[in-house]
């Protein structure tokens, strides 16, 4: 009987200690790329009513900057439309990929335009 509570106690300590044995498991990915070139100009079409001119910009496709043509984005009432835009960050390059903000006290109406402010990011270290 001794046998067995002295295998059971030394099998339960094993298992206990695989148990609360904490699994770590960390990946770290890092792009380094280097930054957008210049904005290319485009001219901006006349006001086109119930739209918004969202401009072109440069996006990042995983291997390079790929110039995004610009686009009429159909308005959105009570939403301001953000353009995307690079910034140099702390951790490198970000693309804040922009879009559609609900208008609060600070909304403009950017119906007729459409210039760079932030929303969405997208890091890339550089």
């Amino acid at each position: 009987m001794k046998k067995l509570t002295l295998t059971i106690t030394l099998v339960a300590a094993t298992l206990g200690g695989f148990a609360v044995a904490p699994a770590h498991a960390q990946v770290g990915v890092s792009i380094s790329i280097g930054a957008p070139p210049p904005p290319r100009y485009e001219p901006v079409p006349p006001p086109r009513a119930g739209y918004v001119w969202a401009p072109g910009f440069w996006d990042w496709d995983g291997h390079r900057h790929a110039w995004r043509e610009g686009h009429w984005e159909r308005a959105r009432p009570g939403y301001a439309y953000r353009a995307p835009a690079w910034h140099q960050g702390p951790h490198g390059w970000e693309l804040n990929r922009g879009g559609w903000e609900h208008g609060g006290p600070d909304h403009h109406d950017n119906r007729d335009r459409g210039h760079d402010h932030d929303h969405d990011h997208d890091r890339y270290h550089g």
